[in-house]
């Protein structure tokens, strides 16, 4: 089987179609408004540990944004885990959603599968006011305020 035919069997080509067309009639240049700091409803789409891009571990979480002049936008949490104070912020961030009784980090695996965990407890169950502010530095520092249950 050629390269081109697994693409085109792991890839949804007719959604790529499609987001094609609609990134065309809006000029094509897949640039959106930066999303600027403030309080937001979101949603969790993903959350997960993946490999940064100088191959360490890194805490990926995505938020879209419910309503308001940036619904559909979406936020991005990235950070890499290797220090112990890295890995604290994203389990002060885990144990905010309210989703399970238990946050600790053991070993990357055991860490992968908290997270599995806790994005299967809230996804289309969940809902959360997130304040999404900037530090000294501009790094992004997101903080949940709020919980709400999906109706």
């Amino acid at each position: 089987m050629s390269i081109f035919e697994n693409w085109d069997k792991s890839i949804d080509t007719e959604g790529l179609q499609k987001d094609i067309a609609e990134a065309e009639k809006s000029g094509g240049s897949g640039e959106y408004e930066e999303v600027p700091v403030g309080t937001y409803e979101v949603k969790i789409e993903k959350m997960e540990l993946k490999e940064s891009k100088k191959g360490d571990p890194m805490f990926f979480c995505q938020f879209r944004i419910l309503q308001g002049g940036f619904k559909n936008s979406c936020l991005f949490m990235n950070q890499v885990i290797t220090q112990g104070f890295q890995i604290g912020q994203v389990n002060r961030f885990l144990r905010s959603l309210d989703a399970v009784d238990t946050v600790e980090f053991k070993t990357y695996a055991q860490y992968n599968d908290l997270i599995l965990d806790i994005m299967e407890a809230i996804d289309e169950k969940l809902e959360f006011l997130l304040e999404f502010k900037k530090s000294k530095k501009d790094f992004p520092i997101y903080t949940i305020k709020e919980v709400y249950e999906v109706e």
